[in-house]
Formats: structure tokens, C-alpha cells, sequence
């Protein structure tokens, strides 16, 4: 039996607890998912910089998964556009099923193999792009279909499982075991094994944009401002990113169409924004290194 579906030796009389108590225990089970994430900091960071070269070279980051691990997914990857400002073409999330399975189980879908696999040739992985393979058991056939697919197309693999010597950790080509052990209620994977994978994917994520020159310092910079939420907060970083007063980072976030990195470099440098502009794509992106270079 697979270690995330055995039953839990702790909290046998579950179902008797007081509801104190219950809320209690199933908090405190959820603390191993950090530890299990926290072992598993040396794999993600090894795909990061495994990823990072292949991003940076126009391919995509894709997620699949099946269920839960599914939904996981495609929650990374919807973020990733409003946080970093990152293309949507270049966040796809595969789950078994299909856009139903994001609202409801859809029965079977999980074991189809070959519709993991006809997923991702539809859309025509080549060697730039990431695969992100999700399952909790490290068994889920959908997911293996995919896995094969895009290792046929030459993309990176990374697999993220819960159960050591998994065959989705064993044929990606970066595996990263989340050991979580067993479900505090037994075999519900949406439990500690789904916190643990979210922190996962959340951290390699967020490390990718920042090695994308997505963030200066600790700032958010490069956020897309869609809403007036979004906007106020691009204030926010530009004033505290640029030491402007409040009128000044308005007048050049606004001259410079809200893109903050922008306005930053504009209001450090003295320099009008198309020139700031011009400075960060010659800098990758790069606040630091535009801020740096000769005027």
C-alpha cells in the first residue's frame, strides 16, 4: 500500500473527538507538510536552475496533473500572469478531465494514460518547455502519459510525488519527494500531501520569477495593475522601491503605463521612462543592472 493512502497510526478514534479537538489534530498534522517541503528545498532548487535556461529561451512552464494535484496546478499557473506579469500562453495547465474536472471528480479520467500523452502533443512541447508532473501517489497513468510525452519532445521533467521510488519520480527527470506519510483521514490527499505540494510549486515558481529579474530586493515589481487594489499597490512599491513622494511615483507610473520596474528605474535614474524603458530590455529586465548602467 502506498504510504500516503495507509492508514494513519495517530488519531484512531478520529470520529470521537470533541470538535475542539478534531480541528485541533487536523491542523497540527499539516506541519508535516513544511517539513517535507523544507527536505525537498535542495530538489526544487536544482529544478530551478534546471529550468531557468529554457525560460529564459522562450519555452513554457506546464503543468499536469489529476484531481487535486490538477487543481493545484492550474492555481500556480493563473497566478503567475497578475503577480509577475507572465504571458498566460506561457502557463498552460493540463488536468485529467478536462476544464469539468476543475469543478467536479470526473470518474476515470485519472487512468487514461494516453490522454496524458495526446495533451501535451497537442500542444507541441519542444526542448524550451517545463513540464511540471503533479500526483500525490506518483502512480496517476494520466500524468505518466504526459511525463512520456514531453520527455519525447525534449522538455525538462520535473515530477512532484509523495511516496518514495514513485515511477513519476523515477521517470522525470528531476524528481521531488514530498514524504508526507500518511493521511491523518486516511488516503485524503487533499490533506497535508496537497499543502505540501502547493507550498512546492508556489516556492519553485516564485524562485524561477525571481531569477527572471521579476523582483527587486523583496518588491513585487513587475505585477500586472489590473484592478484598482493592483494599482494602489504598484503605487506602493514605486514609492518605497523609488524614495519618490507619493505625486511623483503617480505622475511617472502613469507616464510609464504602470509597469513599475519602469516607473522605478525612471524616478532613481532622472531619466524620462522611454529611457528607462529602453534600459531594462538591454538589461533583461533587471532593475539593479538598469540602475547601474551608464547613463
Amino acid at each position: 500500500m502506498l504510504n500516503t493512502e495507509s492508514p494513519s497510526r495517530d488519531h484512531a478514534e478520529l470520529d470521537l473527538y470533541s470538535t475542539g479537538a478534531l480541528v485541533q489534530a487536523l491542523v497540527d498534522d499539516q506541519q508535516r507538510a513544511l517539513q517535507a517541503v523544507q527536505a525537498a528545498a535542495p530538489a526544487l532548487a536544482r529544478a530551478v536552475d534546471a529550468a531557468l535556461p529554457r525560460i529564459e529561451a522562450g519555452g513554457r512552464l506546464v503543468y499536469a496533473g489529476a484531481g487535486t494535484s490538477g487543481r493545484l496546478g492550474l492555481l500556480d499557473s493563473v497566478e503567475l500572469d497578475p503577480t509577475f506579469s507572465w504571458p498566460r500562453e506561457r502557463a498552460l495547465a493540463l488536468i485529467a478531465g478536462g476544464r469539468q474536472a476543475l469543478f467536479e471528480a470526473v470518474e476515470g479520467a485519472e487512468d487514461a494514460r494516453e490522454q496524458g500523452a495526446i495533451d501535451v502533443r497537442v500542444h507541441a512541447l519542444d526542448a524550451r518547455d517545463v513540464l511540471l508532473a503533479i500526483a500525490a501517489s506518483g502512480t496517476t497513468p494520466y500524468v505518466l502519459g504526459a511525463v512520456t510525452a514531453a520527455r519525447a519532445a525534449g522538455a525538462l521533467v520535473i515530477g512532484i510525488a509523495n511516496n518514495a521510488g514513485a515511477p513519476l519520480l523515477q521517470e522525470a527527470e528531476i524528481g521531488i519527494l514530498l514524504d508526507t506519510g500518511p493521511e491523518l483521514i486516511s488516503g485524503s490527499t487533499r490533506l497535508k500531501a496537497g499543502t505540501a505540494q502547493k507550498i512546492a510549486l508556489n516556492a519553485f515558481s516564485s524562485a524561477l520569477m525571481v531569477r527572471l529579474n521579476k523582483v527587486y530586493g523583496n518588491l513585487m515589481v513587475d505585477l500586472r495593475a489590473t484592478n484598482a487594489k493592483l494599482r494602489r499597490r504598484a503605487l506602493a512599491l514605486t514609492v518605497l522601491a523609488s524614495g519618490a513622494d507619493e505625486l511623483a511615483a503617480e505622475r511617472a507610473l502613469r507616464d510609464a503605463g504602470f509597469r513599475v520596474k519602469v516607473a522605478i528605474v525612471a524616478l532613481r535614474a532622472g531619466i524620462p521612462v522611454h529611457e528607462a524603458s529602453a534600459r531594462l530590455q538591454a538589461c533583461g529586465g533587471s532593475v539593479r543592472a538598469a540602475l547601474a548602467a551608464s547613463p
